[in-house]
């Protein structure tokens, strides 16, 4: 049995605007033991958090692991062996920035999971839905308009972020399929997309049955699907065929703003991305043509932030950065800060980030039975959320599963 006590500490979860009175946290075997006031243990590791804020360990509600250039197709293309060993860096370089839990919304699979499991990679609890769906001419596919070479190879590739399946059959096989190979949730490119040629935003790619197929077999596995959606119209659809989180969301109207806030289904925004790429995505490889629909979906997303916020929308965090603007992980915080108050940045990254994975009481909450994922952070990120940037340089010590990954020599 392994014993940690940290002492003093002043918590701060998003679900207040002010850090809490000082605490004492218990950690036994990876978990939580106890949290409170004048909480204690006989316990030879004592870490003094006076003058730090602790938070729980972050979480990135969608994340690309595996896509270690922005050049997608060329991803696609290369020996997984190599596209590991870059996963592995980026992970690393993931949780070095206080994100312990990260789901991945295409491409990450059960090996590198268990690689993290396992400590044969440093990096967050990977969550997974395998290879994203998509279909011919749709987001993941990545040829042009002059190649018709078969991509069935795309399932087996680590580097591809999803599979092509056109039909009801192919739509059923490949959702068991992902599923059976360790997938969590389904995930649907239920719009067109940036980072392909073929698909414009708005595109009605997968027709209604194939739709209602992947939900289907989701929910036949007890877990549910979620969808890669910018357009109203295609959010609408894509509801109306029981997906149960919405990724992006960028377009959205009112009315189905005030549908989700109503039915309780989850949006994760990622507008860091759209901000990044808008001032450097050529620099990063992202073709030009992806580079000209950044502008559609850009100056929308950020809207909408307040109107999510309004209607009592359950948000999740995400970056969905790709190669290497992942760096600019953390810059979803101060972006967001712009429109929304702090406490509600972090708790999308905190206890609400834990609603949008199913994971409630396991991470994202430094509570009894909760995951010992800690961070503590200099300063209070309350008031300046730039704190929560700049590669974890303010974070003293960052706890996954009770195991110290950074712990700064004066802790």
């Amino acid at each position: 049995m392994t014993l940690k006590l940290l002492k003093n500490a002043r918590i701060v979860d998003g679900t207040a605007p002010e850090p809490t009175d000082p605490m004492g946290i218990v950690i036994e075997d990876g978990k939580i033991r106890d949290v409170g006031p004048g909480v204690t243990a006989d316990t030879d590791e004592v870490l003094d958090m006076e003058g730090l804020t602790v938070m729980p360990g972050l979480v990135d509600c969608h994340v690309h692991v595996i896509a270690t250039t922005a050049n997608l197709g060329l991803n696609a293309a290369l020996p997984s062996s190599l596209v590991a060993a870059r996963s592995s860096l980026l992970m690393r370089d993931m949780i070095m920035r206080g994100f312990t839990t990260v789901r991945d919304l295409g491409g990450a699979d059960r090996g590198l999971q268990q690689a993290v499991d396992e400590s044969a990679f440093l990096g967050p609890r990977l969550v997974i839905c395998g290879k994203a769906l998509s279909q011919s001419g749709g987001h993941t596919d990545y040829r042009g308009p002059y190649s018709n070479r078969d991509v069935s190879w795309y399932a087996s590739s680590l580097g591809a972020m999803g599979r092509i399946c056109d039909g009801i059959p192919e739509v059923q096989r490949a959702a068991r399929e992902e599923i059976k190979n360790g997938a969590q949730f389904v995930k649907v490119m239920a719009d067109g997309g940036v980072s392909s040629p073929s698909d414009p935003v708005g595109y009605l790619v997968f027709s209604v049955e194939e739709l209602k197929a992947a939900v289907e077999i989701a929910k036949g596995f007890g877990t549910y699907a979620t969808g890669h959606l910018y357009s109203d119209e295609a959010i609408v659809r894509a509801l109306d065929c029981g997906f149960e989180c919405i990724e992006h969301g960028n377009l959205i109207g009112d009315d189905t703003i005030a549908r989700i806030a109503r039915d309780g289904i989850p949006v994760v925004p990622t507008n860091i991305t759209y901000d990044l790429l808008h001032r450097k995505g050529a620099e990063f490889g992202l073709p030009a043509e992806s580079v000209a629909k950044i502008s559609d979906v850009r100056e929308a997303g950020l809207e909408r932030l307040e109107k999510f916020h309004e209607a009592g929308v359950l948000m999740g965090y995400g970056s969905d950065l790709l190669g290497g603007m992942q760096t600019e992980q953390s810059g979803e915080f101060p972006l967001r800060g712009r429109y929304l108050p702090a406490d509600a940045v972090i708790r999308s990254a905190t206890v609400d980030a834990a609603k949008v994975l199913r994971m409630e009481g396991e991470i994202g909450t430094i509570a009894p039975g909760a995951h010992a994922d800690i961070i503590a952070v200099e300063g209070n990120p309350l008031d300046d959320l730039e704190l929560l940037t700049h590669q974890g340089a303010h974070m003293p010590l960052i706890l996954k599963a009770g195991e110290a990954v950074k712990q700064a020599a004066s802790l």
